[in-house]
């Protein structure tokens, strides 16, 4: 159809349009090409109408109000224009063609001042390669593969260029890419340090890699310009949550309340910081302050149904529903809805509905994300290859001596948030958070952007020398210092951390580490209906989570043979029958004496930012070993991926 609409050939693209819609009626740019050949025609009020119902199913279409614009200047309508052309332009500021109409028309009505301005971005678009400003409009518009691949080739082209390098950090940032868009947005404001704009972006990146003292000091440089910019404050709060001052984020986030519906994100903010600290009802009622604000809210609900321990109200349900009903309700609130009406389900038994919405949400979720089973398998055998037994005999005495950390690692939803709450009852353990040291350690390692044949990362590792290992591990013991208090030891509970343990051997060789374990079916169905709020892409599909329980056994068996005795494998149905002697196995592994606190690790109140946080307070309970077996008959796809993995977890 772009081909007929170029060739000015309208009646075709109706006729070829007819036929398109009956295979898919909401399509985009087929709704768009009716709407500008109905303008071409002179049939306005159809074209307006056409646009009227691509709004309803796209509304953040920027194209869709440019031509609306261009429909009432056919019309003489100059107020309805400019109103259709800014509403284009705050959505995608690469519109050339809106600002050029905005310009004349507002030189039409005398508004000189605001002619100016639009003329000033019609220059900027100008000066531009027109590759940026083509793939900036496809970024605004959400067609991210089409801008990627044209911003790429570009600076492959013709090399460094400011904007050409943020935008791809931006398309990077929008797929969660946020070790790559660091990197990239380092380098521009190394080259242009008055960016503002880039300097926000990287703010914005560091908080997202949990790098939180960076992102302060790059908050506090914009805000000796802009103090009073509610962004930037919003952001400074959550550095605050990050680096655990929870009651300092919970006042700086109630210094933005407004009384009106813009207050939803700023109340799901305070309630995540109450639930870390164990203020369950003041959480509650945050969150269902957030959902009041906004009705449609699904992370609202999703955050409620992630207490674990909240039972949904009829009236509740009924909300849930008509939200995700809506036609205008986002994919971002859809899945998050979906992922909730699945936990109230559940918890009233209605297993066969709440497996529909557990499966919707996950299908809602997989297109975001950019996960390949098949990378992280080629990581596990090159982890394999590179790390033999022989490489560590050769590399004995690498790293810093300190026995500071205690690594507990595996698959999420594994038990590894009970083990943590278990250790850091002990009066010489001190808990943290999932840290992400270890991940920005094998970034620099791997360096930035895909490589050709065979990666850098781990086979990088064969080239480190014992002062390199020992200057890794005292960067690790320095970045990880902001989030611990005046106990001697602390735990890193990043459960990804199994696919390095080969580097954590060589940089912390006196660590302890803790492979905390689960029965796969459990722990596969439970990942499988848990939203993450960032990472863990490989829970969004039944295949994927069964492949990487596979390959995450098989790298573990991989470190017992080459690192023998290194790491304690725990089982969580283990610690559920036997609490004591786990508890005195746990201890006498980590060189620490036992403690009767420890047994007791639900009277403690300290903070627990994980998914399980409700459910480590309230003490060992039996309901989660067999729970996946309400959902068996729809999880046969699940039993026959995962094969031998039922019998060998146990190896």
């Amino acid at each position: 159809m772009r081909e007929l609409l170029r060739q000015r050939r309208f009646a075709d693209v109706l006729t070829a349009a007819a036929s398109a819609r009956a295979a898919a009626p909401a399509d985009r740019d087929v709704l768009l090409s009716i709407a500008i050949a109905q303008r071409y025609l002179g049939r306005f009020p159809d074209a307006l109408g056409t646009l009227a119902e691509l709004e309803r199913h796209h509304p953040r279409f920027s194209r869709l109000y440019e031509e609306r614009g261009r429909c009432f200047v056919e019309l003489r309508n100059a107020p309805e224009a400019i109103d259709a052309f800014l509403r284009a332009v705050h959505m995608n500021h690469a519109l050339a063609g809106s600002w050029s109409m905005l310009e004349g028309l507002y030189r039409m009505r005398g508004e000189s001042q605001n002619a100016g301005m639009a003329a000033s971005h019609v220059a900027t678009l100008r000066a531009l390669p027109p590759e940026v400003v083509a793939a900036t409009g496809l970024y605004a518009d959400g067609e991210l593969a089409a801008a990627e691949a044209i911003v790429r080739g570009y600076l492959l082209k013709h090399g460094d260029h400011i904007e050409a390098m943020r935008l791809l950090a931006r398309i990077g940032i929008a797929h969660k890419i946020y070790l790559d868009a660091q990197v990239l947005l380092a380098a521009v404001l190394e080259r242009a340090p008055e960016y503002r704009a880039a300097r926000r972006d990287y703010a914005h990146v560091l908080v997202e890699l949990h790098r939180y003292e960076e992102a302060r000091a790059q908050i506090k440089l914009l805000q000796r310009e802009e103090p009073d910019d509610p962004a930037l404050k919003t952001l400074y709060a959550a550095t605050c949550a990050g680096i655990g001052a929870h009651e300092e984020a919970i006042e700086r986030y109630r210094t933005f309340l407004t009384g009106g519906p813009v207050d939803a994100e700023a109340h799901l903010s305070i309630g995540h910081a109450q639930k870390t600290l164990g203020q369950t009802p003041e959480a509650i009622e945050s969150y269902h302050r957030a959902a009041r604000c906004r009705p449609d809210f699904g992370d609202a609900y999703w955050s409620l149904a992630n207490l674990k321990t909240y039972r949904f109200a009829d009236e509740e349900l009924t909300a849930m529903r008509t939200a995700l009903a809506l036609p205008a309700t986002s994919t971002f609130d859809r899945y998050h809805l979906s992922f909730a009406l699945g936990k109230a389900l559940e918890d009233r038994g209605e297993f066969a509905e709440s497996f529909e919405h557990y499966f919707r949400g996950n299908e809602l979720k997989r297109p975001e994300l950019r996960y390949r089973p098949e990378l992280t398998e080629q990581n596990t055998a090159q982890q394999i290859a590179v790390c033999t037994r022989e490489f560590f005999a050769a590399r004995a005495g690498y790293g810093d001596p300190a026995p500071d950390p205690i690594f507990i690692v595996g698959l999420p939803r594994s038990g590894s948030t009970l083990l943590e709450q278990i250790l850091a009852s002990h009066s010489e353990v001190e808990g943290t958070q999932e840290l992400p040291n270890v991940q920005q350690v094998v970034a620099r390692l791997r360096g930035f952007g895909p490589e050709a044949g065979e990666p850098r990362y781990p086979r990088i590792l064969t080239t480190l020398s014992a002062a390199d290992c020992a200057h890794l591990g005292a960067e690790y013991l320095a970045g990880t210092r902001v989030y611990r208090g005046e106990r001697p030891r602390f735990i890193d509970k990043m459960p990804n951390n199994f696919r390095h343990l080969g580097l954590i051997h060589l940089m912390l060789p006196n660590a302890k580490i803790i492979d905390a374990r689960r029965e796969p079916m459990a722990c596969c169905f439970s990942n499988f209906k848990q939203l993450f709020a960032n990472g863990q892409e490989f829970t969004y599909g039944i295949e994927d989570i069964a492949r990487y329980y596979r390959t995450y056994l098989e790298l573990m068996a991989h470190w017992d043979r080459v690192l023998p005795g290194r790491v304690l494998r725990v089982h969580h149905e283990d610690v559920v029958e036997d609490l004591e002697g786990s508890v005195r196995r746990l201890l006498d592994f980590c060189g620490l004496a036992f403690e009767p606190q420890c047994v007791s690790f639900h009277e403690n109140r300290r903070s627990v930012r994980t998914a399980s946080s409700e459910q480590v307070r309230r003490g060992i309970n039996r309901e989660g070993l067999e729970q996946w077996r309400n959902f068996e008959p729809w999880l046969a796809p699940l039993r026959d991926a995962l094969g031998d993995a039922l019998s060998r977890y146990r190896d």
